[in-house]
């Protein structure tokens, strides 16, 4: 059925020893950040190929590289040319480790595409997907800001190469549409997902929750009293609902846990554990 993945940085061990506390936990995969020490710009060929032997030993697929775009995403035009190179080289590194998926924010599409925005973001995913797809590379846009129907619509416009990172909590958390309903309407467009929970505070439109955040990041987020990140099992997400729609749309890939946390290595194996669980009485 489902692969339980990690992501190895939030371990806050650094990549290589966490690549190690993910095997430790149980899981089998690891996402890993484009960034840091690990920007494909930046990143020596011999800690990339230190990296890919780490998790060889360890038995952990790298299940995706979580690109990080800042900000508006590739919302704006101006900024695009370098952060297209960015996600270009993500995807060069990407094919080095056999990883099949690059997940980022896309920004947040716009609700009709006479919206100046929205030929930007299909222009700016086309160009990607070019240049990624023939290396087996998928890029999976997370979801949060839009509802599924149109966020289906707007993958379908970008043709082949562009999918979905499906994050349960965002719906949750922020409202744009039913986590279980969602599944329904992105199925085959689902490449990757990211195994996080939390809950609602406070109502706001998700386009606006996402552009604040873009302006003010996780220091506005943790003024705004708008949402929560709980443990898995702790918040609003249907965990039985969710999982079932997902193995009905013949999704057989990694959940990514996805929370970050002080007590990392045991809240993480905690996490785990409830989704085994979770997965022997579907």
């Amino acid at each position: 059925m489902f692969k339980i993945g990690t992501l190895a940085d939030w371990f806050g061990v650094g990549i290589i020893d966490g690549i190690k506390e993910s095997e430790k936990c149980g899981a089998t995969g690891v996402q890993l950040y484009a960034a840091d020490s690990f920007d494909p710009r930046t990143a020596s060929p011999a800690f990339i190929a230190e990296v890919k032997q780490t998790a060889l030993d360890c038995g952990q697929k790298v299940t995706a590289l979580c690109c990080e775009l800042g900000g508006y995403g590739l919302e704006k035009p101006e900024d695009n040319p370098e952060k297209i190179d960015y996600l270009k080289k993500c995807a060069d590194l990407a094919k080095e480790l056999a990883c099949p998926v690059l997940t980022t924010h896309l920004g947040v599409v716009p609700a009709t595409k006479e919206d100046p925005t929205y030929q930007v973001l299909v222009n700016a995913c086309k160009e990607i997907a070019a240049y990624a797809y023939p290396l087996g590379v998928t890029l999976a846009i997370e979801t949060g800001p839009e509802n599924a129907t149109l966020l289906r619509g707007f993958i379908e416009d970008c043709g082949d190469g562009v999918g979905v990172n499906f994050d349960p909590a965002n719906f949750v958390m922020v409202g744009a549409d039913d986590e279980v309903n969602a599944v329904r309407i992105l199925g085959d467009k689902i490449v990757h997902t990211h195994a996080k929970d939390g809950k609602n505070v406070n109502k706001i439109a998700s386009a606006d929750f996402y552009h604040m955040f873009a302006e003010g990041g996780l220091e506005w987020m943790a003024k705004a009293d708008i949402c929560v990140e709980t443990p898995l099992g702790q918040g609003n997400v249907r965990w039985p609902e969710y999982l079932k729609a997902l193995k009905e749309t013949g999704y057989d890939g990694y959940l990514t846990i996805e929370h970050e946390v002080e007590d990392k290595a045991d809240e993480i194996r905690e996490a785990v554990d409830f989704l085994k669980k979770q997965m022997e009485v579907l």
